[in-house]
């Protein structure tokens, strides 16, 4: 299985477009979103082609193969729009032996997580800063945001597979990877 990590949207058309083309182009199987789908919220400046109304239907068009979170910037009228479950404040799941525990980074981060085991697989957002290290023998993953980035980094998404985990900017070139080798 391939998981295509997103999070931080905020209401763009063209960034989940490019989005799309990336999910496309590494043939992923499920969509994971870390949070803040359709809102650019009160301290983001508003996004190139922000337009949730118009959002709401693409990001639809693949509820099949949507795992999401709620974000700080989602509520309940998001739900209205949105056809799939978004309003969770976390998500787990498996692949190969490795736990994923998805959040939107607001309620739970690096430094404030559930208890997980060596190995295990943190996903958040919400920074808008890409992340991806091994640290007291977690692996913490941030995308980052493919609409609104922060500190300098580009549009991007996060990668899970059963070789190892990456991020990557839209336009495919990889920022950061982890191996996870034979025994995992």
């Amino acid at each position: 299985m391939k998981f295509f990590v997103l999070s931080d949207i905020h209401g763009s058309v063209p960034a989940f477009g490019r989005s799309m083309e990336a999910f496309a182009r590494e043939g992923a199987d499920w969509l994971v979103i870390a949070g803040d789908y359709l809102n650019h919220g009160p301290r983001n400046p508003i996004p190139e082609g922000y337009d949730p109304q118009a959002l709401a239907p693409l990001v639809n068009a693949h509820k099949f193969r949507i795992m999401g979170v709620r974000g700080n910037c989602d509520s309940e009228v998001d739900q209205a729009l949105l056809e799939f479950p978004c309003t969770g404040d976390y998500l787990v799941f498996f692949t190969g032996k490795r736990r994923c525990f998805v959040t939107h980074g607001h309620l739970f981060d690096a430094g404030n997580h559930p208890p997980l085991a060596d190995g295990d697989i943190f996903v958040s957002g919400h920074t808008h800063v890409p992340l991806l290290e091994r640290r007291d023998g977690l692996i913490f993953l941030n995308p980052g945001s493919p609409s609104l980035p922060k500190e300098g980094s580009d549009p991007g998404y996060g990668l899970i597979t059963p070789e190892g985990l990456s991020i990557k900017t839209l336009d495919g070139r990889i920022v950061s990877s982890i191996e996870f080798g034979q025994s995992a």
